[in-house]
């Protein structure tokens, strides 16, 4: 392993340590801890991240000299629990510091000027560092919740959300993915599909390395899929289903390709179009739907 990537591990985890013993008794070697202690250790993990770390982890890679330098997502998590912002920020405020303390060492008496720019110059590379935007990258596969297998059959429609700014809109590629990069530290987008429920997502970078969102299937939307595509022998079970699902009220658009105008369905002829075997529903996509008291009262979709 990197001389250098187990140095600073080593520090990480003294610094673990001393965070823990500010609010915890126990050994100030954290190899010692064990029972209680790493399960406190874990809470405390959870309280100030967000997030956890397994028993198995701890023993592997805190009680243990392992060959293997710990994934970049749980060093960018215990960075966060001893106040830096990831694993990078970590490494470089270290190195910052030995930098320093390696002048004073080799400096005898400085004069005041001098003493004076070695004291300042952690400020000026924290300074000229945060001059230059880092660029994050995001980037996150979606999941369907009940099948829990990645949605690739349709594209999902993702709307970035900005501060001050206008949203940004675009779709997961063919394996169901989304990846953006910006400047900012978190990222807030909203999440929209024909058969699964909006939802809107914030992610930090700090939690973000390689990571799957869930999306809650849209039960109503489902069912019309499944009466558009079915074949089901029962059409009066059928009809009273899709009574059920539909308010009376319903308004019900057929939009056309090339914009070239819209229908309006009753309920009725919705359902009538629905009960009947042709080849052409088999191509039916919804567009947008809104509900109100479980009943769609508004439905928007095309035949393509």
């Amino acid at each position: 392993m990197n001389t250098e990537k187990t140095y600073y591990f080593s520090r990480l985890k003294q610094q673990i340590a001393t965070t823990f013993l500010a609010s915890h008794a126990a050994s100030s070697d954290i190899s010692d801890w064990k029972g209680t202690t790493i399960t406190d250790f874990q809470e405390d993990v959870r309280s100030k991240t967000n997030d956890s770390i397994s028993e198995k982890w701890f023993y592997t890679y805190i009680k243990n000299d392992t060959e293997k330098l710990p994934r970049v997502d749980m060093l960018n998590l215990l960075s966060v629990y001893v106040g830096y912002d990831n694993w990078n920020d970590f490494k470089q405020k270290q190195a910052e510091i030995e930098v320093e303390i390696e002048i004073e060492a080799k400096t005898v008496k400085p004069s005041r000027k001098l003493m004076w720019f070695f004291i300042s110059l952690p400020l000026i590379l924290l300074g000229l560092y945060s001059i230059y935007p880092k660029e994050n990258t995001f980037s996150f596969c979606f999941i369907d919740a009940d099948q829990r297998a990645s949605i690739r059959n349709i594209s999902l429609d993702i709307i970035v959300l900005r501060t001050e700014e206008s949203p940004l809109y675009f779709k997961t590629d063919s394996l169901g993915c989304f990846s953006y990069a910006t400047s900012e530290s978190e990222l807030k987008f909203v999440v929209k599909s024909p058969y699964h429920k909006t939802d809107t997502i914030v992610r930090h970078i700090n939690s973000n390395h390689h990571k799957t969102v869930q999306l809650q299937t849209d039960d109503y939307a489902l069912m019309l899929l499944y009466y558009a595509n079915g074949n089901t022998k029962d059409w009066k079970k059928r009809r009273e289903q899709l009574q059920e699902l539909i308010a009376d009220n319903a308004q019900i658009y057929r939009a056309f390709k090339k914009n070239i105008g819209i229908e309006i369905y009753t309920k009725k002829e919705f359902i009538n179009l629905l009960t009947i075997p042709t080849s052409s529903l088999k191509k039916m996509q919804i567009l947008d739907k809104v509900y109100e008291n479980n009943k769609i009262v508004k439905l928007k979709f095309m035949i393509q």
